[in-house]
């Protein structure tokens, strides 16, 4: 009975701790970017975004905007078999859209201070 109590006693806690963090971390605008998935596309959002030519006339003839671009670069997906992370002094990455956007490719080079849109394909 001794340690059914403190187990119950420790779940009160971490209840009573995670409820705490909630409170105190709901009104900022914290994020969690921990996966590679994550981390890799925060450091490309953060940066200064330019297009390529070859960007800039699929955005003009097609209904793909920049809008589009964003959302794709908060909640796609890299596919680092097709990416070049290691590449000096700019690394390339692949980036597809999820959801709605599957059809939606993303070839981006990422530098030290711009993130360029090279390449963008609709499958």
């Amino acid at each position: 009975m001794q340690w059914l109590k403190r187990f119950g006693y420790y779940l009160i806690g971490i209840a009573l701790g995670s409820l705490v963090v909630l409170f105190i971390w709901k009104g900022k605008d914290v994020s969690f970017d921990y996966g590679m998935d994550a981390r890799t596309l925060k450091t490309i959002r953060i940066k200064k975004r330019l297009f390529s030519e070859q960007a800039q006339q699929i955005l003009a003839t097609s209904k793909v905007d920049t809008t589009v671009i964003s959302t794709i670069l908060t909640h796609g997906d890299v596919d680092f078999g097709k990416s070049k992370p290691r590449l000096k002094p700019c690394a390339e990455y692949f980036i597809t859209g999820k959801d709605s956007l599957k059809h939606i490719d993303l070839y981006v080079i990422r530098c030290d201070s711009t993130s360029t849109i090279d390449k963008i394909t609709i499958n």
